[in-house]
């Protein structure tokens, strides 16, 4: 009889916290949202009907940023020129070299990515905005800007070199775009900081590299990018560096999220040098081994 009664104790007791867990996951599920939160949950649904004409206009999670953003194409292999191969033999990307071996100056240092990496490396979200003379892209990564003119002018002649009229190159180059059509904004890029990598992999460029982006809108909830580098220095035919996705967060929020020098030294102090490198073995953690951004190692 002592049994019996304990056993229906028990079984009491186990409903009544089972309902208590319940109880509480529903709170917190029907508590308010705050306004100045990013909540990845919160995804658009369906194509959200026809996109806007000539309108990009709004924030959008990209493939990194867990809201359901399909993955990304990554770039097809590039026919390298002699200075080209050159160039890329003496990178060593942090995928292959580990964090203890890799010579990617924002790996190692939290460098600048440099265009046209920062459109397709850490894409966890965008907010696109525009004036009637220019269109700014706004990247949560790093927390940075891109400015593109759109009230006619042309892209440069000359930029880098000695030439007194010469402009200095830039991380982000110098941008100009225009509607193809009413969903289409494409966007021409020149004058990048060379010692930037145009990828992950380790390609190179050169300051006269052309880079065209293709913003396409295909509905109110969906944009993609396109992108095609053509540099004659390092390559002998267009370099195609694949295609991101983007999904419209309703919200239009973003978090915080950035590289902090002094978090990524001391990584590679405590953990990163002292571990090594074994090129010959891929880095399992891939391009997120072993960088501090915003606390996030």
């Amino acid at each position: 009889m002592r049994n019996s009664y304990a056993g229906a104790i028990a079984v009491v007791a186990g409903v009544l916290l089972l309902s208590a867990l319940v109880a509480a996951q529903n709170t917190q599920n029907t508590a308010p949202k705050s306004p100045w939160r990013y909540y990845p949950a919160d995804r658009a649904v369906g194509d959200g009907g026809p996109a806007p004409k000539r309108d990009l206009s709004g924030t959008w999670a990209g493939p990194s940023s867990g809201s359901g953003a399909p993955r990304q194409k990554g770039e097809t292999v590039p026919p390298l020129t002699d200075l080209g191969q050159q160039l890329f033999a003496r990178n060593k990307p942090l995928g292959k070299y580990s964090p203890g071996g890799t010579n990617d100056p924002h790996s190692r240092y939290c460098d600048p990515f440099g265009f046209p990496q920062n459109m397709t490396q850490e894409i966890r979200g965008l907010t696109i905005t525009t004036t009637p003379t220019r269109t700014f892209v706004l990247l949560q990564y790093m927390d940075l800007w891109r400015e593109i003119w759109t009230d006619g002018r042309t892209l440069p002649a000359k930029v880098g070199g000695r030439d007194k009229d010469a402009l200095d190159p830039k991380y982000n180059g110098y941008s100009i775009g225009r509607w193809e059509d009413d969903y289409t904004f494409v966007v021409e890029t020149t004058g990048l900081v060379p010692e930037t990598w145009a990828t992950k992999s380790g390609y190179p460029h050169s300051v006269d590299a052309h880079v065209v982006e293709r913003f396409h809108r295909s509905t109110h909830n969906d944009l993609s990018l396109a992108i095609t580098m053509t540099d004659p220095k390092m390559y002998t035919a267009p370099f195609n560096m694949g295609e991101v996705y983007f999904r419209w967060i309703p919200n239009q929020q973003l978090d915080d999220f950035t590289c902090i020098p002094s978090e990524q030294q001391l990584y590679l102090k405590e953990m990163g040098d002292p571990a090594g490198s074994d090129p010959n073995e891929q880095n399992p953690q891939g391009s997120r081994g072993g960088r501090g951004r915003g606390g996030r190692p």
